[in-house]
């Protein structure tokens, strides 16, 4: 495992909402804080990853820049004191710990919904970021390139991420079943809670469709449409323009339905509309079902669904876990060879070095039939001998001794002072 490879960030499991908002990122503040980090900082390889349940950044580095780092994230938010946020940042300054702990957000076991499928993308994104910003070195692709291929093992072997397991992805799922048919469906979200929030960023999914946003907190609503680039509505025309829509997503907290029987029977239309009603207590009242072509479905139906498919999911986590812990001793082993490749490639040299001075000694009169037969028996010569120093060196590697036999042949060799770059 690379020495340098740290983390830290905040996430939904020990920060609140609010805080959570303040120092979130988009990609233009994400770009900006990775360009933040080039102009400010020694740090060569960096990630930001920033969803709506945790901002962190992945970062190689010798020594813990935690505080330097939130600095820059204070920068990025115009924060001028960060003093009283700075305990919600959990710091990971262990490698094997920072990798883990990537591993575990980008497949969906840290998140608050259990195999999100979102995720994986968010990591995708932040690393692509990253590489525009030429922070992600070779170590970070490799690592990233792991990650990915991990999740598609955990895909193609696992359960892990069969059905919708939260009431959002469910109800777009089943959304995007209903309006299939239709070319350009118009979906109107209403209420903005925590699922009304989740919804309106998996309906960004459904790129055909057009959504509108609407929250009695109209400064909210626009916030909200302006992320996910939908149209928002003001909450008092709401009543007038309810039949100008395929879908409507209701998640208003009322004490009595918003959505009544009157209301919609008043708004006539010529095709099926289909209502999600996912308040508790319910905001529309259950005999709009008696009107024609109006269809219904409520929480509970939907929460049937993702009880089903997070049981699966949970049950399918001891699988995922074994597929990381192998990716993981796959991904060390690589760091391991990494660690030792500068010594061995300054060990290549030095001894294509000497045998380069003593052919040019000993070979200055001689044929160029005799040059290419000393040539291929002096070349296989040092590849034999280099063999067992090499494979000792990789042995030493998995054994955590590597230092001691690198110092060795330094001294030997005075690798010190030799290029990494073999010579041809």
């Amino acid at each position: 495992m690379h020495k340098d490879f740290k983390a830290l960030g905040i996430s939904y499991k020990n920060t609140p909402l609010e805080v959570r908002e303040l120092l979130s990122f988009n990609e233009e503040s994400c770009r900006r804080l990775l360009r933040f980090f080039k102009e400010f900082s020694d740090i060569t390889e960096v990630m930001v990853l920033s969803t709506c349940n945790r901002s962190e950044v992945y970062y190689s580095s010798p020594v813990d820049k935690s505080d330097e780092i939130i600095k820059l994230i204070g920068l990025e938010r115009d924060i001028q004191d960060l003093s009283s946020l700075k305990d919600y940042f959990i710091r990971y300054t262990d490698p094997k710990d920072a990798t883990s702990h990537l591993f575990e957000v980008a497949i969906g076991l840290e998140a608050q919904v259990v195999g999100d499928l979102q995720i994986i993308n968010q990591v995708k994104n932040a690393y692509q970021w990253s590489a525009d910003e030429d922070l992600a070195g070779p170590y970070l692709h490799r690592l990233l390139h792991t990650v990915f291929f991990t999740n598609k093992r955990v895909v193609q072997e696992t359960p892990f991420r069969d059905g919708a397991a939260s009431v959002s992805y469910a109800t777009v799922e089943l959304i995007d079943g209903l309006v299939s048919n239709i070319d350009q469906p118009k979906i109107l979200v209403l209420g903005l809670g925590e699922i009304g929030e989740d919804l309106c960023r998996n309906l960004t999914a459904l790129t055909k469709a057009k959504v509108v946003i609407s929250n009695r907190t109209k400064k909210r609503a626009q916030e909200i449409a302006y992320e996910c680039n939908f149209d928002s509505l003001p909450f008092a025309t709401v009543s007038q323009r309810l039949k100008d829509f395929d879908v409507v997503v209701s998640s208003v907290r009322m004490d009595e339905p918003f959505l009544t029987k009157e209301l919609l029977s008043s708004q006539s239309r010529h095709s099926f509309q289909y209502l999600f009603d996912l308040s508790v207590p319910r905001s529309i009242s259950s005999d709009v079902e008696s009107l024609p072509g109006i269809l219904l479905y409520n929480i509970d139906g939907i929460q049937n669904k993702t009880t089903r498919a997070l049981q699966k999911r949970m049950e399918a986590i001891p699988l995922v876990r074994q597929i990381i812990l192998e990716a993981i001793e796959e991904f060390s082993n690589w760091t391991r060879d990494m660690e030792v490749s500068p010594t061995i490639n300054k060990l290549k040299n030095a001894l294509e070095q000497i045998r380069q001075e003593e052919m040019s000694r000993f070979l200055k009169n001689s044929s160029d039939k005799e040059n290419k037969m000393v040539d291929k028996i002096t070349r296989s010569m040092i590849q034999k001998i280099i063999k067992l120093p090499v494979l000792q060196l990789k042995a030493a590697c998995k054994r955590g001794e590597a230092e001691t036999l690198i110092d060795v042949l330094n001294d030997l060799f005075e690798l010190e002072h030799q290029s990494e770059d073999i010579t041809k």
